[in-house]
């Protein structure tokens, strides 16, 4: 099996979903960066939820090989649709999910029972877990062809049940424990149906961006990671990657993580 991202791999043709900014973003311009990537036909789509000067500058520079789309992940029928615009690819090669919830204007992780709120769980549980199961059930006809493939989302370390002795952060935590066990369910189904498929939940480390920026405070400058560099560090995890490791729940180091 031909590495994924290598220059023997080909043909290439990516989503990456939530690449409006931090490592959705870092991934596009990782692999447009990649001059095997733009000496062939290859095609990468990117989705956003709000739209980025950033992704408008790269599609202006790489007209050819980037797609940009509209995505909101807790839309089934947005999901859908992407989907069925996606079929004018000849087939899809690797999809990396990068869109995740841990805080914004209205919500901040629990620290506390007192905290919970119903409302805002449902939220943690629709963009953390729901959204990118859907994304599987939707692109698996795209995916279903006899290459190797990937689909790769990122979780979280506290996502672990096994891991968890600190406690707090109720709804970040529930929601990337049941991301895992969906897609790890997902991945024995794929093995049945499309088994040169790879799925894979990747730990990114504690990376510089807009998600982690109020809690970087308590973080060691070397466990703070750049953009760049925590792209490199999963490019290296997900490349030798076989049907073999689908299922797995992996760290930015490439070890495996308790469930």
């Amino acid at each position: 099996m031909s590495e994924f991202f290598s220059e023997t791999a080909t043909p290439q043709n990516y989503l990456v979903v939530g690449a409006s900014g931090g490592i959705g973003l870092g991934f596009v311009r990782y692999l447009l960066a990649q001059p095997h990537f733009l000496q062939s036909s290859n095609q990468l789509v990117a989705t956003y939820r709000r739209w980025s000067p950033a992704l408008a500058e790269l599609q202006a520079q790489f007209p050819q090989h980037l797609q940009c789309w509209p995505l909101d992940i807790t839309q089934e029928t947005q999901i859908a649709d992407l989907a069925a615009n996606l079929h004018s690819l000849p087939a899809l090669h690797g999809v990396i999910n990068c869109v995740g919830l841990l805080h914004d204007e209205h919500l901040q992780p629990e620290k506390s029972l007192r905290h919970l709120n119903g409302e805002n769980l449902q939220r943690y549980f629709s963009v953390n877990s729901i959204g990118p199961v859907l994304l599987a059930k939707y692109l698996l006809p795209l995916l279903r062809h006899g290459e190797p493939s990937l689909f790769a989302t990122l979780s979280a370390k506290v996502g672990s049940i096994g891991d968890n002795a600190l406690g707090g952060w109720y709804g970040y935590r529930a929601s990337k424990a049941a991301l895992n066990m969906f897609l790890r369910t997902t991945a024995i189904e794929y093995q049945r149906v499309a088994p040169q498929v790879v799925i894979v939940l990747l730990h990114p480390g504690t990376t510089a961006t807009a998600l982690s920026r109020p809690f970087q405070k308590n973080v060691p400058p070397e466990k703070l990671f750049a953009v760049e560099r925590t792209v490199a560090q999963l490019i290296q995890v997900l490349a030798p990657l076989t049907p073999a490791d689908s299922g797995s729940f992996l760290s930015w180091d490439g070890s495996r993580l308790p469930w």
